[in-house]
């Protein structure tokens, strides 16, 4: 099967609890895919008793179509691939019903429920004016959904703040289910109350998914952990992927704990890297190791080529950005390598404007012709469903398709601009709270003339409102989405509204093309939809659009021949020919504040991340000044750069490194 000894026997370790520690460029997926096909193949089992949990949509894409080439599309098609989230969207969708929601229930994002939770703040205050900062609130929150809590529960390792936040926890639950929604925090942690609430339907799914397989373990939080444990606990078929050293998202609720004391019955090491030279690695297991937290391993390749990895101390951050700009030359002109065969990566995203503009200033020589500028791209920014038009198109969509999602209406009510003021809002929603009112049948019976607040152009606006609603409602069910949207966008004049507030042609642009893909995106899912006979959805549309919300097609990675501009964080799962790491400074990796919250290890873990991003050469810079706060400030060495053995790199001044 073309696979080394120890992928090999992760492959045919199928049965009982194993624990796969893969080591970083050490074939994980490969070896994932050889072992679905193994199951399917070798031991004659049903694809659809396989189901494999991931943290993106892109990776269960590419293990999706890996294992199609090794199992045909058929039997592919009937293997569960997708991330934690979706799976807990799909299951809610079927067995919502038995918690009181009903099945057609909305999705809240991030924002939704920032906007939730500050309204029910001022409400539980009876405060008026501006509400003091809710962060820690909204923190607690977060992590009680991370951790898996019901609003009756306590955590003993990390109590509530106050009790403010406790009982709004179980407020925020109740106001959820009155508006039949879902916060996406809180997925997993409703899958988890159903499964043990009605237990006939985790048997159900238990009997379904003999197999289960859960990549980037490292990477879990307390409530995902107990809902693979819930799945495998019949059969006891789990077998857990991942990297202890890459375990980098504590701030995020990640628990490393979970792979460190996984049970297992199986444990395989992959350290044999494909990726990386032998220094490189050196260089990484040197850091590395000097974490206590860790399952150990050393990486180690076959390939005896490779260079020292050069270090350079710059003597501002400005000199220092054009010094790693005139190696990315260097390596193009003289190396041939591509723009997008090298990455800069950072700790923080400040860090990328003396880049960017050295990037923009910079003269190279193409086809004997001085050029001015290098093109490059600074990778993640805004998610797509994240931008203000999109967010605001789909709460047309959301509210259209359950009109008990109070949170949509408020945000389309005004938008765009139809004489509805802040203080006729704030009326209405008040009459809301105290009589229990839903505000869309608050709106119904303004429309209908048997209630009367505010002026009687706001009461005319509610009109035109509710017509335009009640019009759409019935279009969705009798026309294709796409089409629908078209006109919907088109009859609002969102265009105008657009070139009415914003002042920037080139924003403008940017904005209605967004809101022109966002329709091509319908368009693309009921192509979709067809294509597997099934019948497009408006409700699945919303809920896989708030799912991914990196999606609607937008793309990770520029396939364009661009210099990759990333942080740390982003970078992992990457690779590429060239890396410089930039800014390896105390205070900046480890970063100071990290230091409080997740600790030297995990800042440690962050830094050899960066290191196995490289492939074949790798540059490593700091200032001897920085600006902060206006200021030249002085700087120290990482601690991390004296972990790295002397012999494995070579010191070089910003201007000498050919």
């Amino acid at each position: 099967m073309s696979l080394n000894p120890e992928q090999e026997k992760a492959v045919r370790s199928s049965s009982g609890r194993v624990l796969l520690i893969a080591g970083a460029g050490s074939g994980k997926t490969r070896v994932i895919v050889h072992r679905i096909a193994y199951i399917v193949r070798q031991m004659g089992q049903d694809p659809e008793s396989i189901l494999g949990m991931t943290f993106t949509n892109k990776a269960a894409a590419e293990m999706r179509y890996r294992v199609q080439e090794m199992i045909g599309s058929e039997a592919a098609k009937k293997v569960t691939l997708c991330t934690f989230h979706s799976f807990c969207m799909q299951i809610l969708r079927k067995e919502i019903h038995q918690m009181g929601y009903t099945r057609d229930f909305s999705l809240y994002d991030e924002r939704d429920m920032r906007r939730l939770i500050g309204s029910m703040a001022r409400e539980m205050l009876n405060h008026e004016g501006e509400l003091p900062s809710l962060e820690p609130t909204y923190a607690a929150l977060a992590q009680a959904s991370q951790r898996g809590l019901r609003a009756e529960e306590d955590d003993e390792e990390k109590p509530w703040h106050d009790t403010f936040s406790k009982d709004l926890y179980g407020r925020m639950q109740s106001t959820l289910r009155a508006y039949n929604a879902v916060s996406f925090d809180s997925l997993i942690t409703l899958a988890i109350q159903l499964f043990e609430e009605h237990p006939s339907i985790l048997s159900r799914y238990q009997d379904r998914y003999r197999y289960l397989m859960i990549d980037e373990y490292q990477d879990t939080n307390p409530a995902q952990m107990r809902l693979a444990e819930l799945l495998a606990s019949r059969y006891r078929n789990l077998c857990v992927v991942g990297d202890d050293d890459q375990s980098i998202y504590g701030w995020r609720g990640a628990d490393i704990r979970n792979i460190l004391d996984f049970k297992a019955d199986t444990m395989i090491k992959l350290e044999q890297n494909y990726r990386s030279t032998p220094q490189i690695l050196a260089a990484a297991n040197a850091v590395i190791q000097n974490n206590t937290s860790r399952h150990k391993k050393n990486l180690w390749t076959s390939s005896k080529t490779g260079g020292p990895i050069e270090v350079f101390h710059a003597q501002t951050d400005i000199e220092e950005a054009q010094a790693v700009i005139d190696r990315i030359v260097y390596y193009r002109q003289e190396k041939q390598l591509r723009w997008r065969d090298m990455a800069i990566l950072y700790r923080s995203n400040a860090l990328s404007r003396q880049l960017e503009n050295a990037l923009i200033n910079a003269s190279w020589n193409k086809d004997g012709q001085w050029v001015r500028g290098i093109p490059y791209e600074v990778f993640g920014g805004l998610a797509f469903a994240e931008r203000s038009e999109i967010k605001d198109i789909l709460a047309y969509l959301r509210f259209i398709a359950n009109p008990q999602d109070s949170e949509a209406l408020l945000r389309i009510i005004n938008v765009p601009r139809r004489g509805i003021s802040d203080t006729f809002l704030d009326t209405a929603t008040q009459q809301n709270r105290s009589t229990g009112t839903p505000l869309w049948s608050l709106m119904e019976q303004i429309a209908s003339g048997n209630y009367s607040i505010g002026t009687s152009r706001a009461q005319g606006a509610v009109r035109s409102f509710v017509s335009l609603i009640e019009k759409y409602r019935r279009y969705f069910h009798e026309e294709p989405l796409s089409v629908t949207t078209a006109k919907l966008v088109e009859e609002i004049q969102y265009k105008r509204a657009i070139e009415d507030e914003v002042k920037s042609e080139t924003m403008r642009q940017f904005k209605w093309e967004n809101v022109q893909e966002c329709i091509n995106a319908l368009a693309q899912y009921e192509q979709e939809q067809s294509q597997q006979n099934e019948k497009a959805s408006l409700q699945d549309f919303i809920s896989n659009t708030t799912l991914v919300s990196e999606s609607i097609k937008q793309k990770a990675v520029n396939h364009a021949d661009n210099l990759q501009l990333m942080t740390l964080h982003s970078a992992k799962g990457l690779e590429f020919p060239a890396c410089f790491i930039i800014g390896l400074e105390d205070h900046i990796l480890p970063h100071e504040k990290s230091l409080q919250q997740t600790g030297l290890e995990e800042e440690r873990r962050l830094f050899y991340v960066g290191i196995t991003r490289a492939q074949r050469h790798l540059t490593l810079s700091m200032a001897r000044t920085r600006l902060r706060n206006g200021k030249g400030m002085p700087t120290n060495p990482s601690r991390f750069l004296f972990e790295i053995p002397k012999d494995l790199i070579r010191v070089t001044t910003p201007k000498s490194f050919a």
